[in-house]
C-alpha cells in the first residue's frame, strides 16, 4: 500500500487539462446496467494532495507519452501515434471540448464489448463520495452517433448509477503504436504544402495599368454625337432658276410654218 501511495503522489503532481465532469449529468433512468464504477488503488486518502486529473492517469495506463491539456492530445498525436475511429484495448479515447468541459478529456479503453459499447479506465469524471479526481476502471461508454463512427458517446456517471444523459463529442482514438506509412506520408505532405491562407494573394484591379505609359501613343478617335431632339434632316439642293427666254424667241405658232402644221394636226 505504501508503494501505491507513492505512485499516487507522483501522478497527482501532474496537472490535467480537463474541466470537471461533476454535476453536469442531472437525470437518467435508474436501471441495473451490470456495470459499476470502481475506485482504483491510485486513490489517496490525503486531502492535502490535489485531486487526480485525467491526463496523467491516461498516460500511465496506456503508455502513450503525450503531455499537456487533454484537448491538445488529438493534434499532438498526429505523426507520432496511429489514430482512428474504432476502439481498441489500450487506445485512448480523445474527447473534444463541450459545454462545461472546456479543456477536453482523455480515457483509456480497457475492453471492447461490441460495436457500440466499450469499457473505459479514466480519472476525474464522476465525483465519488462527493470527491473529485476519482478513478473509475472498466466503466461503460456507449457510441450514440447515428453513423456508428464513435463521434458521440454517453459515459457511465457514478452519481446516478447509469449512463449520463449528455452525448459527448469524440475526436477519435489514439493507439499506442506508431502511425502507418500512409498516415506518415499524409502528415509530411500536409506539412510541406503551403496553406491557402499563407499563399500570396495577387488581386488585379481596374486600375492595374495606372501610371504605365504605352509604347505607341494612340490618339482616341473623336466621337460624333447627335441628340435626337436637335437632329434636322439635310436640306434638298436648291433648283436652278429657269432663264428667261429672249424676246426674239417669244414667237407664236402662227408665225412659225412648222408650228402652223402642228397646230393644224392637233385640231
Amino acid at each position: 500500500m505504501k508503494v501505491l501511495r507513492i505512485i499516487a503522489a507522483t501522478v497527482l503532481a501532474f496537472p490535467c487539462g480537463t474541466a470537471h465532469a461533476d454535476s453536469v449529468e442531472i437525470r437518467a433512468d435508474r436501471e441495473d446496467t451490470g456495470f459499476s464504477s470502481q475506485s482504483s488503488t491510485y486513490r489517496t486518502d490525503s486531502d492535502s494532495l490535489p485531486y487526480l486529473q485525467c491526463v496523467p492517469y491516461a498516460r500511465d495506463v496506456s503508455g502513450i507519452q503525450i503531455y499537456g491539456d487533454a484537448l491538445t492530445w488529438w493534434n499532438q498525436a498526429e505523426g507520432r501515434y496511429a489514430r482512428g475511429h474504432r476502439p481498441k484495448p489500450g487506445a485512448v479515447m480523445s474527447f473534444a471540448p463541450h459545454g462545461r468541459m472546456e479543456l477536453g478529456h482523455v480515457a483509456a479503453v480497457s475492453r471492447v464489448i461490441d460495436s457500440r459499447t466499450v469499457l473505459l479506465r479514466h480519472a476525474n469524471w464522476s465525483p465519488i463520495d462527493g470527491r473529485r479526481g476519482q478513478i473509475e476502471d472498466n466503466v461503460r461508454a456507449v457510441d450514440v452517433s447515428e453513423a456508428n463512427d464513435w463521434s458521440e458517446v454517453r459515459v457511465w456517471y457514478a452519481p446516478i448509477g447509469n449512463l449520463g444523459t449528455t452525448a459527448w463529442p469524440v475526436n477519435g482514438f489514439i493507439y499506442p503504436e506508431k502511425p502507418g506509412r500512409n498516415e506518415r506520408l499524409a502528415v509530411l505532405a500536409s506539412a510541406s504544402r503551403p496553406k491557402a491562407a499563407e499563399r500570396p494573394r495577387s488581386l488585379v484591379g481596374a486600375d492595374f495599368l495606372k501610371g504605365i505609359r504605352p509604347e505607341v501613343t494612340v490618339k482616341p478617335a473623336s466621337v460624333r454625337r447627335e441628340l435626337a431632339y436637335r437632329y434636322e434632316a439635310p436640306k434638298a439642293a436648291a433648283s436652278k432658276p429657269v432663264a428667261a427666254r429672249p424676246a426674239w424667241a417669244a414667237t407664236s405658232l402662227a408665225d412659225d410654218p412648222i408650228g402652223r402644221i402642228i397646230a393644224a394636226k392637233t385640231r
